[in-house]
């Protein structure tokens, strides 16, 4: 089940209204509930997709310049996806500039940045593409304040080991190196 962020927008409202309404009986309000747990889930995977998405972009920004088409696919998706581009980035891409796909996206990270400062400097927020389901009314611990026990508190374990980098996953091949047994003659005939 994909949605986009608009469309979890529209659907947690039409459940709030659902929830809102006398007229639905004990049956449905359950499925409501269901389905709001369905989308909280659906949004916290997206939350963890989205957070490996974005260390796996800053490792391979850091492994630059070898890292650049895997780097440059990355950056290319997660604009796709709503991601706004940070100074680090900016500097990636102008180092690559020379590569035709890279001088590309910098134009693109360009007018992304400038736009995000304007909205910044007139006071408007610029609009994430990922929002947080919030709990609807009437949900089952409403009647709950925040930080009470047995409310969930939306939390990311750290990792309990350091994130390889690509070069660690992904090491160059290596030649084997020639037996000493074999004469140079020999070698240079096979």
């Amino acid at each position: 089940m994909a949605f986009s962020a608009d469309e979890l927008r529209v659907l947690r409202g039409a459940l709030a209204i659902a929830l809102k309404t006398d007229i639905t009986g004990p049956s449905e309000v359950q499925d409501c509930l269901r389905l709001a747990t369905g989308l909280e889930e659906a949004v916290r995977e997206s939350e963890r997709l989205r957070a490996f998405l974005l260390d796996d972009l800053a490792r391979y920004r850091h492994a630059l310049p070898g890292s650049t088409t895997g780097y440059l696919e990355l950056l290319a998706d997660a604009l796709a996806a709503g991601y706004r581009p940070v100074p680090d980035d900016l500097a990636a891409l102008r180092a690559l500039r020379g590569n035709p796909v890279a001088a590309a996206l910098l134009e693109r990270c360009r007018t992304l940045a400038e736009a995000a400062v304007r909205a910044k400097l007139s006071g408007r927020t610029v609009p994430v593409s990922r929002t947080r389901l919030l709990a609807l009314p009437g949900g089952r611990m409403a009647d709950q304040p925040a930080g009470t026990p047995g409310r969930p508190q939306p939390q990311r374990p750290a990792p309990s080991r350091p994130v390889p980098t690509p070069a660690e996953v992904f090491p160059p091949k290596r030649r084997p190196a020639p037996d000493p047994a074999d004469p140079p003659q020999k070698r240079a005939a096979s």
